[in-house]
């Protein structure tokens, strides 16, 4: 059924380079270039798969808006000077609008992300495993409390070697590493990495060395009769939004500036990258943090008279980071797994205090998998 149509006449502006329309009762400018640009007629977009079929020198740079009306619900606009007319639905018109009050101030987060603290704990986002693999409804329970939180766990998998292999692949695809498809953390003698000690972890988020870093880390429970291990996880947008609150000078430095990150912990392996330790959008929106004390390299992109309140910020935020009262801890038990947003969520474990075993296995994955998978479940629903 067509949307239907609002009440308000379309206005020309400046002869009609732009047009004034009102959107389901609320007022929105678009530029006749943009207009033209974004057209979703046949001729314009392949109907099958979305794609522009078009460049942007197809369009006349005069183009100008030379009649709107609505019809049917739609709003049909004539463009001079090809006369082409185009037929606009208000509500795409309005989930697209770029004519919106300016972003608030840097650090914001969208109406899709919720910064959270231990209480938390009392409404974490779990699920059943065998549910998410086989009902539509539950993963996508599962994939929003990702988007929001950062974080969500599954319970009830059997708990065999390729589990978070699996996990990942109700989503989207691994990316391989220098690790490989899958590791495993576990005790080691001479390990390459910390976190193959019972040694308790920095809360951190993982492999800040490589361009880009890993969007999400899995690790699944498949053994696990120590005491102590418990896994922690903390929300990085919350402890640069404490941050920011307290010091907002020394926010402005970590996101202003690049730290270095660098791990040369095997043959023939020298990852290196440098990133802001919380980054933002062109637009002030936050977007990244990464954090992790035993990969930082030395920091050399910090002017001379800025270093010092550099690493005060820096400091700072180490604090907040090891503040129980922004953690989330729970026990893995055999067949558990959780999954972080990497470039949000550290993720932290406290020391093996007992003998027994431990056995966790991981994977990393993009983002991307999962925000399409996600759309197409919304889409669907």
């Amino acid at each position: 059924m067509p949307s239907e149509a609002p009440a308000d006449t379309p206005r020309l502006l400046d002869g009609g380079v732009a047009l004034d329309v009102s959107l389901r009762g609320e007022p929105r400018r678009f530029h006749a270039i943009w207009l033209r640009d974004n057209a979703q007629d046949p001729a314009t977009r392949d109907p099958g798969n979305g794609q522009r079929l078009i460049t942007l020198l197809d369009i006349p740079a005069e183009t100008r808006i030379a009649e709107a009306a609505w019809a049917d619900g739609q709003l049909r606009v004539r463009f001079d000077p090809d006369g082409k007319v185009v037929a606009f639905d208000p509500d795409w018109l309005l989930a697209r609008a770029y004519d919106e009050p300016p972003p608030p101030a840097a650090g914001w987060t969208g109406a899709e992300v919720t910064r959270w603290d231990p209480g938390l704990a009392n409404r974490a986002p779990v699920e059943d495993y065998e549910l998410v693999r086989t009902d539509p409804a539950a993963r996508l329970r599962w994939l929003q409390a990702i988007r929001r939180f950062g974080f969500a766990r599954l319970t009830g998998a059997t708990a065999q070697s390729g589990l978070p292999l699996a996990a990942a692949e109700l989503f989207g695809y691994v990316r391989e590493t220098n690790y490989g498809r899958v590791f495993d953390v576990r005790a080691e003698v001479n390990p390459s990495n910390l976190a193959y000690t019972n040694l308790g972890l920095q809360a951190h988020t993982d492999n800040p060395y490589r361009d880009p870093a890993p969007g999400l880390q899995i690790l699944a429970c498949l053994a696990n009769t120590v005491e102590g291990g418990e896994s922690i996880v903390i929300d990085g947008f919350k402890v640069a939004e404490r941050l920011q609150a307290e010091r907002p000078e020394g926010f402005d430095l970590l996101t202003r500036y690049c730290a270095r990150f660098e791990y040369a912990g095997a043959k023939g392996v020298r990852l290196r990258a440098k990133r802001p330790i919380l980054e933002l959008g062109a637009d002030g929106e936050l977007i990244a943090v990464r954090f992790n004390n035993r990969s930082a390299a030395a920091f050399s992109d910090i002017p001379y008279d800025r270093m010092a309140g550099y690493y005060a910020a820096y400091r700072r935020m180490a604090e907040l980071v090891e503040d129980p009262a922004l953690a989330v801890r729970f026990q893995l038990a055999p067949g558990d797994l959780f999954i972080v947003d990497n470039l949000r969520v550290l993720h932290a474990r406290s020391a093996i205090t007992s003998a027994g075993g431990r056995w966790l296995q991981g994977c990393y994955a993009d983002k991307d998998g999962l925000l399409s998978t996600l759309a197409a479940l919304e889409a669907e629903g």
